[in-house]
C-alpha cells in the first residue's frame, strides 16, 4: 500500500473551514501556531512560523472551528460606500453624492456637508482617496499642536492601513528625525478620539514605553484617555469594515 501524500499548503492559500474564510501566512517572527480576526477583510489568519508547519496551521484552524465562526460571525457586515449614504469624517456627517468635476468635500453646502465624486466605477474609491487625504491634513495639524506642547520637533507623518495599530512612532535618533504613522482610518472615528491617539503617538517621542511617566503625558496633552481606548475598542471592527 501506497501513503497518501499530505496536502501541501502555501503562504497567502485561502481556504473554507466551517464555511468560514481562512488565509494562512508565514510570518518568521512568530514563536508558534497562532490564530487572528483580520478584520479589515472579514477573515481568519492562520500564522505559522514557517512554510513548513502550514498544515499545522491548517489543523490548528479546523479544531478552532467553532472559535472562528463565533468570531466572525460577531464582525459587522462590510460597509461599502456607495452614494445616497452617509460618511463620518472627523465626527461630522456627510452625505454621499455623484457630481462632476474631482472628488470633493462641499462643507458649505446649504442643505448640509456632502462629499461629491464623479460616477464611474472608481466611486468608492475616490470617496477612500479623499478620506485619506483629509485624515492626513488633520492629524498631521494636530500632531504640530502635540508635539510643540511637549516641546518637541515636529515629526514626519504618514497615514496607512494597518490592521492592528491606530499609529506607531519611531522617536528622533541622532541620525534620523522622529516619524509618526496613523490608520488613515481614525478620521471616521470622534475628533476627540483620533485626537487622543495623535496625543498618544507624540507621548512616545519623550517615552518610548507605556509606563507612568507616559500616560502621564497622554493625560497633561487630552485629559482621562479610557474613554477614548474604550471607543476605539468597542467600535474597531465597525471602522475596518468600511470601505470602496
Amino acid at each position: 500500500m501506497f501513503a497518501l501524500k499530505a496536502q501541501r499548503f502555501s503562504d497567502g492559500d485561502r481556504l473554507e473551514i466551517g464555511g468560514w474564510p481562512v488565509r494562512l501566512k508565514v510570518d518568521g517572527r512568530a514563536r508558534r501556531i497562532s490564530l487572528r480576526v483580520d478584520r479589515a477583510k472579514s477573515e481568519i489568519v492562520a500564522l505559522s512560523p514557517t512554510a513548513r508547519r502550514l498544515n499545522e496551521a491548517v489543523a490548528f484552524a479546523q479544531e478552532k472551528s467553532g472559535w472562528i465562526a463565533k468570531q466572525l460571525a460577531a464582525l459587522p457586515e462590510r460597509m461599502s460606500l456607495a452614494p445616497g449614504g452617509v460618511l463620518r469624517l472627523n465626527g461630522v456627517p456627510y452625505r454621499l453624492e455623484v457630481g462632476p468635476g474631482r472628488a470633493r468635500i462641499d462643507g458649505a453646502n446649504p442643505e448640509g456637508p456632502r462629499i461629491v465624486a464623479p460616477d464611474d466605477a472608481n466611486w468608492g474609491m475616490k470617496v477612500v482617496r479623499l478620506a485619506k487625504r483629509e485624515a492626513l491634513a488633520i492629524l498631521t495639524e494636530r500632531t504640530a499642536v502635540h508635539a510643540a506642547a511637549l516641546n518637541r520637533p515636529m515629526p514626519s507623518v504618514a497615514v496607512a492601513d494597518p490592521k492592528a495599530r491606530w499609529g506607531s512612532c519611531r522617536p528622533a535618533t541622532p541620525r534620523t528625525p522622529a516619524a509618526i504613522r496613523y490608520s488613515w482610518r481614525l478620521i471616521l472615528a470622534p475628533a476627540a478620539v483620533a485626537d487622543y491617539v495623535v496625543a498618544h503617538e507624540c507621548a512616545h517621542l519623550i517615552e518610548a514605553n507605556h509606563g507612568p511617566r507616559f500616560w502621564a503625558l497622554c493625560e497633561e496633552l487630552v485629559g482621562d484617555p479610557a474613554p477614548h481606548r474604550a471607543w476605539l475598542r468597542a467600535h474597531a471592527a465597525e471602522l475596518h469594515a468600511i470601505g470602496a
